[in-house]
């Protein structure tokens, strides 16, 4: 579904639409940034509803909460990938929760996965991501799958969308390896 799809409706006037699309163009300016200017390797498909996409860095610590304290955790010492996941509404690019990406990597040296990919705060985007151990650097080919979330929608008018899972497949990633 195009931008030029959601129209108003009783539950979102054109302000609030033009308020999405400026909010979605924002968060795929990021997502841009990320794939091209941060991280190894990335790209991004338009599949159904949805725009799906992936960004791959080398595995970095993170914040994780235990206890109801948050706590620092370096990669493990076998991890040297990160995996980063975007899933966004094709209508008006904002982030859509709930997805549930699993990740699956193959390669040359055997298959990895599939990884479940949680969502992860960023101070830059909101994205699902995980740390993940590959037998070594190499072309891949990685496969996102994604449910159909089970949030409700809004809006008899342009509600009725994000029904179908994802099944996506990226071939000949170059995967950077090591730890950050």
């Amino acid at each position: 579904m195009s931008t030029d799809q959601l129209r108003p409706s009783e539950e979102a006037d054109e302000r609030q639409l033009e308020l999405a699309r400026e909010a979605g163009d924002a968060f795929m300016e990021a997502v841009e940034y990320m794939i091209e200017e941060v991280a190894h390797t990335g790209d991004t498909r338009e599949v159904g509803d949805c725009v799906v996409g992936f960004a791959q860095e080398e595995a970095e610590g993170m914040y994780f909460m235990e206890d109801g304290e948050l706590n620092w955790q370096d990669p493990a010492d076998d991890e040297n990938c990160h995996i980063e996941v975007v899933v966004a509404s094709a209508a008006d690019g904002r982030f859509l929760p709930g997805m549930n990406p699993q990740v699956t990597f193959e390669g040359d040296e055997g298959t990895v996965g599939p990884v479940d990919v949680p969502l992860v705060w960023h101070p830059g985007l909101y994205h699902y991501g995980v740390n993940v151990s590959l037998p070594g650097e190499g072309t891949y080919t990685l496969h996102i799958e994604a449910d159909a979330p089970e949030f409700p929608r809004h809006d008899e008018e342009n509600g009725d969308r994000f029904t179908d899972p994802i099944d996506e497949t990226f071939e000949g990633v170059e995967i950077e390896t090591g730890q950050d």
